[in-house]
């Protein structure tokens, strides 16, 4: 990536970001700001090329999402010089994560970037991360106890708000006017989930988007129980026109459950983007819309305040990407921009039939 385009790139981030960045807030309260405020001066990147500096990618889980998310953090460490010595995959499992980050801290990088499964259980392992010396930069989940500019740099996130919001008026398009609905929303604390889920909730409850009846509202805390629940929801309440579930592969359980209940007619809402789910839509089924956002740039605004930690360079305490409405004739384009790599075949194939 050039800097010419970086630049232009992330004003266009910063220009359709700025507005719902100023309704979000972190963890602690920060204010939001688009990663357009992340940026390196030329004598700051030539201080960091030559210092022979170290990073690792401590991450939660592997998927097409973490691939682009790694991506995007080796482009600016290539920009920059950085070498990546170590690269984790804890399969959501906090006590392999833990196990993850004293493993690569024996091959002693100078920056972390890490998405912490639990925050509680691995503490103690970051803690000692911290003491070495190593520039935490975390995405989205905080760690309690932790200060940005203290712990760690900063963090990096989706725009939640926005994106709740933007799936409130994707379900506006699917249920024109409004209309009778079913939420199934993730009932765990998890602050990026939890934080879309209620500015979705909040946008229909506004009444700004239609006159929308949420005839059931229903929480999970596995992806393996949405389809259940789907079916039952749809059996006790066969007037729903459509439905929200919180993420993209939750949403395949219900997009299931509505096929064994033969209801290609309710439409489903959700975030993220997952090839069987697209190929889904790609071929008129349930899923009508999704809402994406940018893993690649979060990667590498990532690695980009991994240096300002190096720099001592005073970091914005909470930044968040833009994001994008997924609809059928968006796809190839969104996951181009999404994941920085080319349409699968399969999908490639539904959309052409």
């Amino acid at each position: 990536m050039t800097m010419r385009f970086l630049t232009i790139f992330l004003a266009f981030l910063a220009s359709i970001s700025a507005v719902s960045a100023a309704e979000l807030r972190g963890p602690l309260g920060n204010p939001a700001t688009p990663v357009s405020g992340i940026a390196l001066s030329d004598s700051e990147r030539q201080t960091i090329r030559q210092g022979g500096y170290k990073a690792a990618l401590v991450w939660h889980g592997s998927s097409t999402w973490v691939n682009a998310l790694t991506a995007g953090a080796k482009a600016a460490f290539d920009e920059l010089g950085i070498r990546l010595v170590g690269q984790t995959d804890a399969q959501f499992d906090p006590a392999k994560q833990a196990s993850d980050l004293e493993n690569v801290m024996a091959l002693e990088p100078d920056m972390i970037l890490t998405l912490v499964i639990d925050g509680a259980s691995v503490k103690s392992s970051f803690d000692k991360a911290v003491k070495a010396g190593a520039e935490l930069v975390l995405l989205s989940n905080p760690i309690s106890g932790y200060q940005p500019g203290r712990e760690y740099v900063g963090i990096v996130t989706d725009d939640m708000q926005g994106m709740g919001v933007a799936a409130a008026e994707l379900m506006a398009e699917a249920v024109p006017g409004g209309g009778n609905i079913g939420v199934i929303y993730h009932d765990a604390d998890y602050f990026i989930t939890n934080t879309r889920d209620r500015a979705f909730m909040n946008a229909i409850d506004s009444g700004e988007h239609g006159a929308f009846s949420v005839k059931a509202k229903r929480g999970f805390t596995k992806e393996s129980e949405t389809s259940s629940i789907a079916s039952a929801m749809v059996l006790q309440y066969p007037m729903l026109e459509a439905v929200y579930v919180s993420w993209d592969a939750a949403a395949e359980g219900v997009i299931a459950g509505l096929r064994a209940a033969g209801r290609p007619d309710i439409k489903v809402i959700t975030h993220d983007l997952g090839v069987n789910n697209l190929v889904d839509m790609a071929m008129g089924g349930n899923l009508y819309a999704s809402v994406a956002d940018r893993p690649y740039e979060i990667g590498y605004a990532m690695a980009l305040l991994g240096a300002y930690g190096i720099l001592d360079k005073p970091a914005p305490a909470f930044s968040v990407v833009g994001f994008d409405k997924v609809r059928r004739d968006s796809i190839a384009q969104v996951w181009q921009s999404t994941y920085h790599t080319p349409l699968p075949p399969l999908l490639q194939r539904a959309l052409q039939q």
